[in-house]
């Protein structure tokens, strides 16, 4: 009888191994990253956002999602690298960032948006260890697409939880006082 439990659990492990996850990749910063199709709300075109004073560079400003106030950061700012430009293929990506029992609608501004990938859970690999002065905290994991790797992203550990109050903090201002609004003239 032990034998046969074993089979099965190792029959189930088989089959685990083989399953495909989904992720959306996009680029952001001339870097093809990743995120969990399951950690995507809702993918929306580039309009207008409203820059909000007096907040860290890579906090874009807010939205107006159907009468709520989200903020978007610029996820190419937001891991050291440049702003990202205004492009046609540019989009905001919202995710809903998790810490305890409280919920953050966020945007996440990306260059673009590419395509669902289904990644074997064999080809998923555990986030570079660099040492202790090199953060890696905002990595999930590595997924092996062919001959490259692509970043996976844990959506709640690119922002820490000193930032997502102040993003908490941004999502209550009231942006009606602000007049000062970036547009989007690369769009049309």
């Amino acid at each position: 009888m032990d034998q046969s439990i074993q089979k099965k659990e190792h029959k189930t492990e088989l089959m685990a191994q083989d399953q495909l996850r989904q992720y959306l990749t996009f680029c952001a910063g001339n870097e093809n990253l990743a995120i969990s199709i399951l950690d995507v709300k809702e993918i929306i075109e580039m309009n207008t956002i409203t820059d909000v004073p007096m907040t860290p560079d890579y906090i874009r400003g807010v939205i107006n999602l159907r009468g709520n106030v989200v903020p978007v950061i610029d996820l190419s700012a937001r891991l050291g690298r440049q702003s990202s430009e205004i492009t046609k293929r540019s989009c905001i990506v919202l995710v809903q960032v998790e810490y305890k029992d409280d919920a953050q609608l966020l945007g996440m501004l990306v260059d673009a948006v590419d395509e669902i990938l289904e990644i074997p859970e064999a080809n998923i690999m555990p986030p570079p260890d660099f040492g202790a002065d090199i953060r890696t905290d905002f990595i999930q994991s590595m997924g092996r697409v062919g001959d490259e790797f692509i970043i996976l992203l844990n959506i709640n550990r690119v922002l820490s939880i000193k930032e997502l109050s102040q993003l908490k903090q941004v999502a209550e201002y009231d942006g009606g006082n602000t007049n000062k609004e970036t547009s989007f003239a690369a769009l049309n």
